[in-house]
């Protein structure tokens, strides 16, 4: 098995140096990966198709395909996203607040990186670049473990990321990635205690249940998304129909995608049929409750299992519900506090959805894949966080830094 705390130290030695490198160190050190990542963008294209390959005689699905496929614009798309967290402000030696205490100390709580990041993540090669970006910029260094789906791919990025460090004259063990695709592997780096200081994973819910239930280091829960959209009695059935399939085909494989559509039933007869007329374009199933199958006889009957989970396919659970009320016990009871939206009319029952909801991004009118550290200005993203502490949401460069106090004084003693 690979020697997890040899690459545990390296990175913790690397974490230091980089938590004391400069602004234009950093910047010029994710100009020179943007631009080894196009450089070298045959060589990664060439790694991806053998891995899609691979995946495809596997027997993976065509929605994941899609998160592992990489193409020339996508591989632009990850250098363009380097270059876009290096014009970032540096979160890192920013000034929160400074006070002079009664003893005449001069206090300054400052922010500071966490240190060595650990991120595991399925079959998305883009967040190999993305994620070593982030810790880069915040001073963190990062240790790396992708999927044996994506193995090909993520060696081809991380090492030409890796060439590009050096030859600015960083630390190339600022950007670890373990090789070792094997379940022990993972299992072991969820408690490299002393060397890895926070834990992301990032992928499905077997995955963010594995990390939470073996990891003794410190983690972060992100990622999984039953996202659900409420269209209110008194929402506008074309605009439903148009957010509905934006947030459910667009990308049905990503964690912002729509998995369970709530109508009311004052508006079930008209609006099902307009949505679901929409969502046949892409061939999406419909699991719905009775009254559903009743008003789309193309529906087949939900399971209670269907409210529950993430397709990240074409298939969306439906159910009608009474009102409000049920609407907000129903998400409640299923979500994972990702994002979710209502359709409606009515400023009061917005307003009510909005305070009552408890995910990290609620919508009114508008569509769940909007969640993102790039919409919402933040950049590029390390993970969209599920729980509370220490981030929610979206987590850019301002959720990578933690903070220290530095106090001045001239003799004082207690």
């Amino acid at each position: 098995m690979t020697d997890l705390q040899a690459i545990g130290a390296a990175a913790k030695r690397a974490a230091w140096a980089l938590a004391n490198a400069s602004t234009a160190q950093k910047n010029r050190a994710l100009e020179a990966i943007a631009a080894a990542l196009e450089e070298h963008a045959q060589e990664i294209l060439a790694a991806n198709a053998a891995d899609v390959e691979a995946a495809r005689a596997g027997g993976m699905s065509a929605a994941m395909l899609d998160r592992l496929a990489l193409t020339p614009s996508r591989v632009c798309a990850m250098a363009e996203g380097v270059r876009d967290v290096a014009k970032l402000p540096d979160p890192v030696g920013r000034v929160l607040s400074g006070a002079t205490l009664a003893n005449g100390l001069e206090m300054e709580k400052i922010t500071v990186p966490l240190g060595v990041i650990g991120i595991i993540f399925e079959a998305r090669p883009n967040v190999t670049s993305d994620a070593a970006a982030l810790c880069l910029k915040s001073g963190n260094a990062c240790i790396l473990r992708g999927g044996k789906e994506a193995i090909r791919s993520n060696t081809a990025v991380a090492s030409a990321m890796r060439a590009a460090l050096k030859a600015v004259g960083m630390d190339e063990n600022c950007v670890c990635l373990i090789e070792d695709t094997a379940r022990e592997t993972a299992t072991a780096m969820m408690r490299l205690n002393g060397y890895i200081d926070c834990l992301i994973p990032r992928g499905g819910a077997g995955l963010i249940r594995s990390v939470v239930e073996n990891a003794s280091v410190p983690v972060i829960e992100t990622g999984v998304g039953n996202c659900h959209a409420y269209v209110e009695k008194s929402g506008d059935i074309a605009m439903a129909a148009e957010i509905v399939f934006n947030a459910k085909t667009s990308r049905p494989s990503v964690c912002n995608a729509l998995e369970t559509l709530l109508v009311d039933e004052e508006i079930a007869l008209q609006a099902l049929p307009a949505i679901a007329a929409r969502l046949k374009e892409k061939n999406v199933e419909l699991r719905g409750c009775a009254r559903t199958c009743e008003i789309l006889p193309e529906a087949v009957p939900a399971c209670e299992n269907d409210y529950a989970i993430e397709f990240l396919d074409y298939i969306l659970a439906v159910k009608v519900v009474s009102g409000i009320d049920e609407a907000l016990a129903h998400i409640r009871r299923y979500s994972s506090h990702h994002s979710e939206c209502i359709i409606t009319r009515d400023l009061a029952a917005a307003r009510r959805f909005a305070r009552e909801v408890d995910s990290a991004a609620v919508y009114v009118n508008a569509s769940t894949r909007f969640t993102d550290g790039g919409v919402f200005g933040l950049g590029a993203e390390i993970g969209i966080s599920t729980q509370k502490l220490h981030a929610r949401g979206p987590m850019g460069l301002e959720a990578m830094v933690s903070y220290k106090y530095v106090l001045y004084g001239d003799g004082q003693v207690r």
